[in-house]
């Protein structure tokens, strides 16, 4: 119960905070399992990309966060497990033989939906930052998962870092169109692929 009236505080407040609207210009609120792939310009990127889902894709739909940031303290560690449901990853590889990525095959083999961020960190320029190779090795063994291109649009200026209250600014996320993985497609070229369609998202100044 608790953990219900905590999510529901914290998507009405951000909703609130930022008038966020979500742009579904190239698919639709559909409830089908699909991978979330966003730019990272904020800590409350993922609060309000999931916040924009309606009620039906949130409860199956988890952020994938950094188990080093969010397990320590215990409101954090309260906030991403019990309400954000999120899929922790070991970013600081505790054993060689682990694989960072299994966190997230196991949530998709169970059905769920991820919102992913493949800059890997929070990117405090324009543009894009060059992918990780995580998406593209969850595409390659996942094929049967949608990946959906979002663009947040004025996050990092309605809470810019060393700022303690938000800005009044309007937020979008657009929605783009899912992305194909092609078998006979290298890695390269097709996180190039990805990172050009999410950025044929984002405004024209960028």
């Amino acid at each position: 119960m608790l953990a219900s009236l905590a999510a529901f505080a914290i998507t009405s407040g951000a909703r609130l905070l930022t008038g966020a609207r979500a742009l579904w210009l190239g698919c639709t609120a559909q409830p089908v399992q699909r991978l979330y792939f966003a730019n990272h310009s904020s800590h409350g990127d993922f609060v309000l990309l999931w916040a924009s889902l309606p009620a039906e894709l949130r409860r199956s739909t988890r952020p994938v966060a950094g188990a080093d940031y969010w397990l320590t303290g215990s409101v954090r560690r309260y906030l991403i497990q019990r309400v954000f449901n999120a899929v922790l990853v070991d970013r600081q590889r505790a054993s060689p033989d682990s694989n960072p990525l299994q966190p997230m095959l196991d949530a998709l083999d169970r059905g769920d939906s991820l919102i992913l961020f493949p800059e890997g960190t929070r990117n405090l320029e324009a543009g894009l930052l060059p992918f990780k190779s995580g998406l593209y090795h969850l595409a390659r063994t996942r094929p049967g998962v949608e990946l959906i291109p979002v663009w947040i649009a004025n996050l990092n200026r309605v809470m810019p870092k060393g700022r303690a209250l938000p800005l009044p600014l309007l937020c979008t996320l657009s929605f783009g169109a899912p992305l194909a993985y092609l078998e006979e497609e290298g890695k390269a070229a097709f996180l190039e692929r990805a990172r050009n369609a999410l950025l044929a998202l984002a405004p024209e100044e960028i």
